[in-house]
């Protein structure tokens, strides 16, 4: 295979901020749906999938109840970031915050927003490293509902999924390869879509299965425990899955600078918003619900995958491959923006280096606008990689999001809005809406810490109890 080099001397990196102010001059209407779908394909993802279980270690009062308070928790959070756009005024700005982390170093300064670039850099790290695990879970899922269906529900059908985190991270590296997205529209309202389509499965396999039990199992305590201590860190991991599923502050500013004026954007913002968590609050409560009044006890820990739904077995294979496709490009959205700042890094520290800044085509895809430049081979190869390592290693689905729930929801979620809101404002210490605020981020602190102790714990366990 031929390569015929090519000079350029700036790669097409992909902004961090990936969702960009469209130039098109489209209706409100298509900017306030298209924002809907942006911020429904980041709270609507495989978190969804291990709700029924959280609500099995809740109970039937606890389980909805926390759900509701960390829907209204990020919110909140969202209302708070709605004033963070513009800056140093949050009305008439007239700096524009485009991205969380801009908004977080105009406001709050370089020291603050060097540990929020910790954060968001974690958020996207365990993004990539959960989407492995579940996509390997759903294609592992859709092998065995074939096997089920042909040879009987108590046939032995065991696959071994590391081969599929394997297969997982060889698209991931073909994908990655990709310099940039062009128009990230279409993708969220793919992902939003497919979203939608394996919580309503979910949801409507968990209700005809009531349907067929003839009962509504599970109790107001939840799932009972051999000891008093193992039931509060399994409260404690349940609470890290529900805040891995309440979380897309970090997309909320990119998302409203996609918006026109007038109206102000966060007015529209604030609309959509509630609009957003009210649909995704309402599919986490079916879908959290159902599964756990169709399964009880034995609720499993991944609704789709833990097989107490056989057949129809076509549906649940379709619900898992639209689960693997919505990953697929999730994991791309949530990357894109780490290749983006290694490899600039990498431009601006060797700016005469061929290896960083050579493009190349290769003669079978001439014809495709595809060039391929070593320095994005080899770090994106390495990095999908890595990340495909770690998930084999952990290959526990309940555990790591759990983790992942509760490691960055804290700081992207609760402490930063309330920082810079409060700083926007001007709003002294000592008001008692500060003295509030401040109540309201430390009682989020102790929870989200016993949730991360309790998911940190079902990880050791895991691996090696």
């Amino acid at each position: 295979m031929g390569l015929d080099e090519e000079s350029d001397s700036q790669m097409p990196f992909l902004d961090p901020n990936y969702v960009s102010s469209s130039s098109s001059q489209s209706s409100k209407l298509v900017l306030k749906r298209t924002g809907l779908a942006h911020i429904i394909t980041a709270v609507i993802g495989s978190g969804v999938l291990s709700l029924a279980w959280s609500m099995a270690q809740l109970g039937w009062i606890a389980g909805p109840l926390t759900m509701l308070v960390f829907a209204c928790v990020s919110l909140t959070s969202v209302f708070l970031l709605c004033n963070c756009y513009k800056s140093p005024d949050p009305e008439t700005g007239p700096d524009r915050n485009g991205c969380y982390l801009d908004a977080v170093q105009k406001i709050l300064g370089k020291r603050n927003a060097w540990f929020c670039g910790i954060a968001v850099r974690i958020n996207f790290i365990k993004l990539a490293i959960v989407y492995t695990i579940t996509s390997a879970s759903s294609i592992q899922a859709i092998q065995k509902s074939n096997c089920y269906h042909d040879q009987g529900h108590k046939a032995t059908c065991g696959y071994e999924s590391t081969r599929y985190m394997v297969i997982f991270g060889l698209i991931q590296v073909i994908v990655s390869q990709i310099p940039d997205f062009p128009n990230m529209k279409w993708l969220s309202v793919v992902a939003a879509v497919m979203s939608f389509t394996y919580s309503i499965i979910g949801s409507a396999l968990g209700l005809a299965k009531v349907i067929e039990n003839g009962e509504i199992k599970g109790s107001i305590t939840g799932l009972p425990s051999s000891t008093a201590a193992e039931k509060v860190w399994l409260v404690a991991q349940a609470l890290g899955n529900i805040a891995f599923s309440f979380n897309f502050s970090l997309i909320f500013l990119e998302v409203q600078d996609t918006l026109k004026v007038p109206p102000p954007e966060k007015i529209t913002m604030k609309k959509v918003s509630v609009m957003a968590s009210s649909v995704t609050t309402f599919f986490y409560l079916c879908c959290g619900g159902f599964g756990y009044a169709a399964f009880g006890n034995s609720t499993p820990g991944n609704l789709l995958t833990g097989f107490g739904f056989y057949e129809p077995y076509w549906l649940v294979d379709f619900a898992n491959a639209c689960v693997i496709l919505h990953l697929v490009g999730g994991y791309q959205v949530f990357s894109q923006p780490i290749f983006a700042e290694v490899e600039r890094w990498f431009a601006r520290k060797f700016p005469d280096s061929k290896f960083v800044h050579k493009n190349h085509t290769l003669k079978p895809l001439s014809t495709l606008p595809f060039r391929l430049n070593f320095m994005r081979l080899f770090f994106r190869t390495a990095y999908v990689a890595i990340m495909t390592g770690v998930a084999v290693l952990f290959p526990y689905f309940n555990q790591v999001v759990g983790v992942s729930g509760a490691i960055t929801f804290w700081p992207v979620v609760v402490y930063f809005p309330v920082e810079m809101y409060l700083t926007q404002k001007r709003i002294e210490s000592w008001k008692s809406k500060a003295i509030a605020f401040r109540v309201f981020t430390m009682v989020c602190l102790v929870v989200i810490l016993y949730a991360f102790v309790g998911s940190i714990r079902g990880v050791i366990v895991a691996r090696f109890g």
